[in-house]
Order: C-alpha cells, then sequence, then structure tokens
C-alpha cells in the first residue's frame, strides 16, 4: 500500500504543474489585471480632487512610464510567462504563496482566516448528506415501485434539477424575507459576542439552515440514486439469492452481503467530498454572505487578485488529487477484493 501511495503522490505533481501552468498564463493575458486596476483608481483619485487627467499613450493612464515599470516589475509582469512561473512555482515549494494585491497581507494567512467558515459548513453537509442519502437510498431499494419509491423519487429528481444557487434565492426570498423565519446570511449575528453560550448554538444553528440546505441539494439527489441502483444490482446477484438458500434471511443477506458491496460507488467519491468541504463553494458562500474560501475565490476573480486566485487553486487541487487516494483507500477498505500491489 505505502508503494501505491508514493506513486499516486507523484503522478499528482504533473498533474498539478498542468493545471497551475494553464491559470497561470491564462491570468497573463486576462484584461483587468492588477495594474489595469490601479490605473483606473489612479484616474478616479485625479478626477475626484479636480485634476485634469494627463493621458499617455499607454493605456490613457495617469502613471509614468518609469511608475508602470515598477508596478510591472513587482508583479512579476516584465518577464516571460515561463520565467515567471518558474518563480512562483520556487515560491510555492516553500509554501509562500505570495501577497495579496487587494489586501496586501499574505496568501496563505487571508486563505487560512478564511477555511475554518468552509470547513464548518461544508463537514456538516457531507456528513448529513451520508447520513440521510444512505437510509434513504436503501429503504427506497427495499420499496422498489411502491408509492414511498415514487414520490421521494419525486421529491430528489426535484431537487437534482433545481441548481443549488437558485434553491438559496429560492430559500432567501421565502424563509428569510418575507416569513423571516431565519436570518438573510452571515455566519453569525452583529451581537453575537453578547449571547450567552446557548444563545450562540442557536445563532450559529439559525444562520446555518439555509446554507446547508442549499449545499445538499445536489448531491442528495445524486448520492440517493447511487445507493438506491447500487443495492438494486447487487439484490439481483447470485450471492445473495445464494446467501438466502443457505438460510439467511432476506434482511440478513442485504445487511450482511449487498449492503456492503453498494457502499463501494459511495466511496469512490468520498475523498472529493472531503476536498470540496475545504474550498467551498463560490455560489453559495456569495449568495449567503459566508466569509468563506469559496467567497474568497470569487471576490479574489473579480478584483483580479491573482496571488489569491492561484493560491487558491494550488490548494484546492492539492486536496482533490488526494482525495482520490483517499477514495481509493475508502474502496480497499469496503471492498476486501482490491489490493494495493
Amino acid at each position: 500500500m505505502t508503494r501505491y501511495i508514493l506513486r499516486r503522490l507523484l503522478l499528482t505533481i504533473p498533474t498539478l504543474l498542468g493545471i497551475t501552468l494553464l491559470v497561470f498564463t491564462l491570468t497573463r493575458f486576462v484584461p483587468g489585471g492588477p495594474i489595469e486596476r490601479l490605473i483606473v483608481e489612479t484616474q478616479l483619485a485625479s478626477a475626484d480632487s479636480g485634476h485634469s487627467m494627463q493621458r499617455s499613450n499607454t493605456n490613457n493612464s495617469t502613471l509614468s512610464e518609469e511608475q508602470l515599470a515598477d508596478l510591472k516589475a513587482y508583479y512579476g509582469f516584465d518577464k516571460p510567462v515561463l520565467v515567471s512561473y518558474g518563480q512562483w512555482l520556487w515560491r510555492v515549494v516553500h509554501l509562500d504563496l505570495g501577497y495579496s494585491t487587494r489586501y496586501n497581507e499574505p496568501v496563505w494567512s487571508t486563505v487560512v482566516s478564511r477555511m475554518p467558515l468552509s470547513l464548518f459548513y461544508g463537514g456538516i453537509t457531507l456528513i448529513l448528506t451520508y447520513l440521510v442519502c444512505i437510509p434513504l437510498g436503501i429503504a427506497k431499494a427495499l420499496r422498489h415501485n411502491s408509492n414511498f419509491d415514487h414520490a421521494s423519487s419525486a421529491l430528489v429528481f426535484l431537487g437534482f434539477a433545481i441548481p443549488n444557487y437558485v434553491l438559496g434565492i429560492i430559500l432567501i426570498a421565502l424563509f428569510a424575507s418575507h416569513w423571516e423565519v431565519f436570518p438573510l446570511g452571515g455566519f453569525a449575528s452583529d451581537d453575537f459576542d453578547d449571547f450567552n453560550t446557548m444563545e450562540k448554538l442557536r445563532d450559529i444553528f439559525e444562520h446555518a439552515v439555509l446554507p446547508i440546505a442549499t449545499y445538499m441539494v445536489g448531491s442528495f439527489a445524486v448520492m440517493t440514486m447511487i445507493m438506491k441502483n447500487s443495492l438494486l444490482d447487487n439484490l439481483a446477484s447470485d450471492y445473495v439469492r445464494t446467501a438466502m438458500a443457505k438460510g439467511l434471511s432476506f434482511r440478513q443477506a442485504v445487511f450482511r452481503h449487498a449492503l456492503r458491496n453498494s457502499l463501494i460507488p459511495l466511496a469512490t467519491s468520498f475523498g472529493q467530498g472531503i476536498s470540496i468541504i475545504l474550498a467551498g463553494s463560490f455560489l453559495v458562500e456569495t449568495i449567503f454572505n459566508i466569509d468563506g474560501m469559496g467567497l474568497l475565490g470569487y471576490e479574489s476573480l473579480v478584483e483580479r487578485d491573482y496571488p489569491v486566485v492561484m493560491g487558491l487553486l494550488v490548494i484546492s487541487s492539492v486536496l482533490f488529487l488526494i482525495g482520490n487516494i483517499l477514495s481509493d483507500l475508502c474502496v480497499a477498505a469496503i471492498d476486501p477484493r482490491v489490493r494495493f500491489e
């Protein structure tokens, strides 16, 4: 197993290099970067102060050629793409993700400060998804073609058909704005520090209900149907009929034999789910104003804060690749036929 894990970890290196090189190259050619943003801010400041803007031949900027050259050198735009990428990669190897052009602080500190919220919402979503989808999928398989199966399938596919960000807007409009049952967004109330322990827990719970429901809607339908269809396939297998012919009851055959094999498809996505909970969700965190990694990534893209974008890309890519390895380990733990050799 150790050799297998080492091989998979080594294979992640070229994948990570390809992903980061592609995105790094795109950041060099997408208009509206940090230099252009500074030029616009300078022009607006000059207009607000009543000064006439002196336009140069380059970018209609109020900055001199020397200032533009200094800015390009500061952001690494004065070198070829491969040279700049090599310098950036060398810093990443030494765990230096650079400085945010928007927050003027290390990217690593910026990302780490947002990670707990994404971990909180993503972790609860992952746990609730498995706790609900596995029993529901089992119940649907055991009651196949019943009224319960048809009614639950209609609800499941309805949730699957609605994008999570659309559902989030609907939930905010109904439960937060119209009926005022839950808060509009955020992680806690403004006077959170004045609450006692029980009031703090209640406040966090009220703020978390709508975002978690929005998080779950996509994976909820997929995992439920995967669980149901996988169990149905195993119930129709010869080994289940053989187990029942040897004296096991139907319930024993299901929960001792068929269920374990039916969990294999879910185990393949477990590691990826772990990586996703840390990355957050751009749209969900933006809709509910959750100050996590997803909202940070969205704001960084809008503000062209490329160091933060690249830092989030590195972290999420590494987590995703490691999650694939965890998925393989989960499959091996469930399926005794899998051996790492």
